[in-house]
């Protein structure tokens, strides 16, 4: 008895643990992800392309990158609120023309979950 608690008290540890790292993503694995957005973002710079820098963009208020021309829309967002965390990145990066209606973003977003958790991951990692 004592070992079938401790037995299942030890599966509980490991299953919390390996939960809470697939939950942090895998940011060589974002780094993956990340290709399909260097046509037009850049996350190692504050340089703007066709798309503002994701440089810095976790905890930046939505259309509000210096120097990139944002929708009106992206600005409103940001003027209501909307700042880059994980729920709002994994929301935008799932349907961007869904989380802001108006977006000039054109890329159609990840359908795939691990793919965006990734992506967070290596946003966070390298966009210091």
């Amino acid at each position: 008895m004592r070992y079938s608690v401790l037995l299942i008290g030890v599966s509980v540890a490991i299953l919390g643990a390996t939960g809470a790292r697939a939950q942090e993503g895998d940011a060589t694995a974002g780094a993956t992800v990340f290709k399909k957005c260097t046509a037009c973002h850049v996350v190692d710079s504050d340089k703007n392309k066709i798309g503002p820098s994701l440089h810095g963009v976790m905890g930046r208020k939505a259309g509000t990158h210096p120097g990139f021309k944002y929708s009106p829309a992206m600005v409103k967002a940001g003027e209501e609120g909307l700042v880059w965390d994980d729920a709002a990145l994994r929301d935008y990066l799932h349907s961007p023309k869904t989380k802001v209606k108006g977006t000039k973003m054109a890329f159609a977003g990840l359908k795939d979950e691990a793919d965006i958790t990734n992506l967070i991951a290596y946003l966070k990692q390298n966009g210091q």
